[in-house]
């Protein structure tokens, strides 16, 4: 009896934060193509909360970044004003540096947004953008992100469409949010190229 409470009671709680991540603003874009395995985006300028780190894997960099970031807008800033969360969470890791970014909600620029208390987190707005994306489910490990990764280069080279800069994950779900989760790969596109 008791297994099967606890057993009920961790279903509704999935049901829940699947329902409530439904609910959270996301990051607004347009899709201009859809291909076979990914599709090309537009994405209007946006403010976003970004910690620049030193870190070589996703792992340490979510473990570490989001827990600064979260932080900020759970009222770590000097109005002790709370943000609410969106999607998606950006993060890329490269040789050089790495970086993980909230999207601010859309009612909020760097103009409206309350300074942060950690001087690591940076404001900024980023300018409008194309990208390619591919979408996959599950927990993002580092195995995943390379696989995927190289799936949308292989892709994008097979329709012959020029990526420019680093590859970015997106992350859309909390970490106790067990079923129904999306993650995604993302780069800028060649806006000259023909083809797109």
């Amino acid at each position: 009896m008791i297994t099967t409470l606890i057993i009920l009671l961790f279903l509704f709680f999935q049901s829940y934060t699947v329902i409530s991540s439904k609910k959270t603003e996301t990051q607004a874009y347009k899709v201009i193509r859809t291909e076979k395995d990914f599709e090309i985006r537009y994405y209007p300028a946006v403010t976003m909360a970004t910690i620049l780190s030193a870190e070589k894997s996703y792992k340490s960099l979510g473990n570490n970044g989001f827990r600064k970031l979260a932080a900020y807008i759970f009222g770590g800033n000097e109005e002790k004003q709370k943000i609410a969360m969106t999607t998606p969470v950006h993060m890329a890791v490269n040789d050089s540096s790495a970086t993980m970014s909230f999207v601010m909600p859309a009612t909020l620029n760097t103009s409206n947004l309350p300074k942060p208390q950690n001087e690591e987190i940076l404001l900024q707005t980023k300018p409008e953008e194309y990208v390619a994306a591919i979408r996959f489910g599950g927990f993002a490990s580092e195995k995943d992100i390379k696989k995927y990764s190289e799936k949308l280069e292989n892709a994008l080279k097979s329709a012959s469409i020029l990526s420019v800069g680093h590859f970015r994950v997106l992350g859309y779900n909390p970490p106790y949010q067990l079923f129904g989760r999306r993650n995604e790969i993302i780069v800028t596109v060649d806006l000259d190229n023909p083809n797109l």
